[in-house]
C-alpha cells in the first residue's frame, strides 16, 4: 500500500498564489506550479483538483492574509473610522514587503487578466473584492453619521473613491511607485474626503 504524500500545504498554497500573484493565471503553467510548490503532478490533481480549483484555493489563501489585515484595521472598532481606513490603506499598500508591493494584488492583476475570458474566475475575484468594500463602506458609513465625510459625498461614493485609489497604487506598485510614493497618493485621497 503506498504512502500518503506529505507536505506542508499552507507553504505549498503560499507559493503557488505567489507563482499566480506574480505571472498571472494564463502564464503560470502547471509545469510553473509544479516547479514552484515542489510537489508532483499526482499530488497536485489529487490533493488541490485541475488548475482553476487550485487558483481558488490560492486566491482563498490570499483572502486569509487579508482577513487578518481587515481584522486589524477596519474591523478595529478601537479605531475612529478614517484612523481605521488609513491604517487598512497602509497595511495593504503601503507596510507590506518590497517583494509583495512589486507584485501589486493578486486580485487586480487577476481581474484585468481574467475578465473578458471566464466568468467563473471573474465571480470569485469580485467576491473577493466585495468583501473589502463592505469592510470600507462599513467605516465609510460610520464616517458620514458622524459627519466626517466632506459635504455632497455619500459613504457609498467615498468607499468608491477609496477603492479606486488602492486599486490604481496597487498597479502603480507593480510598475514601480515606492512605499512612499504610494502613501502620498493614498494619504491625498483620504484628505480629500474626509471633514
Amino acid at each position: 500500500m503506498a504512502r500518503p504524500v506529505e507536505f506542508d500545504e499552507n507553504k505549498v498554497l503560499t507559493n503557488a498564489m505567489e507563482q499566480f500573484w506574480k505571472e498571472g493565471y494564463e502564464a503560470s503553467s502547471v509545469r510553473k506550479l509544479l516547479d514552484c510548490t515542489g510537489i508532483n503532478r499526482g499530488t497536485l490533481y489529487n490533493s488541490f483538483g485541475d488548475k482553476e480549483t487550485f487558483f481558488k484555493s490560492c486566491v482563498d489563501q490570499y483572502n486569509r492574509l487579508g482577513a487578518k489585515q481587515i481584522e486589524a484595521t477596519l474591523s478595529n472598532a478601537k479605531l475612529k473610522p478614517w484612523d481605521a481606513i488609513t491604517a487598512y490603506l497602509n497595511a495593504t499598500v503601503v507596510e507590506v514587503s518590497n517583494k509583495h508591493r512589486g507584485l501589486g494584488c493578486l486580485l487586480v492583476n487577476s481581474l484585468c487578466e481574467s475578465i473578458n475570458y471566464d466568468k467563473e474566475m471573474k465571480k470569485v475575484v469580485r467576491s473577493s473584492q466585495a468583501t473589502v468594500r463592505k469592510a470600507l463602506l462599513a467605516r465609510a458609513k460610520e464616517a458620514h453619521k458622524a459627519g466626517k465625510i466632506k459635504k455632497g459625498f455619500s459613504a457609498e461614493f467615498a468607499t468608491d473613491v477609496i477603492l479606486n485609489t488602492l486599486y490604481g497604487a496597487r498597479v502603480n506598485s507593480r510598475d514601480g511607485k515606492n512605499a512612499k510614493q504610494l502613501k502620498e497618493l493614498l494619504d491625498f485621497t483620504v484628505t480629500s474626503l474626509k471633514k
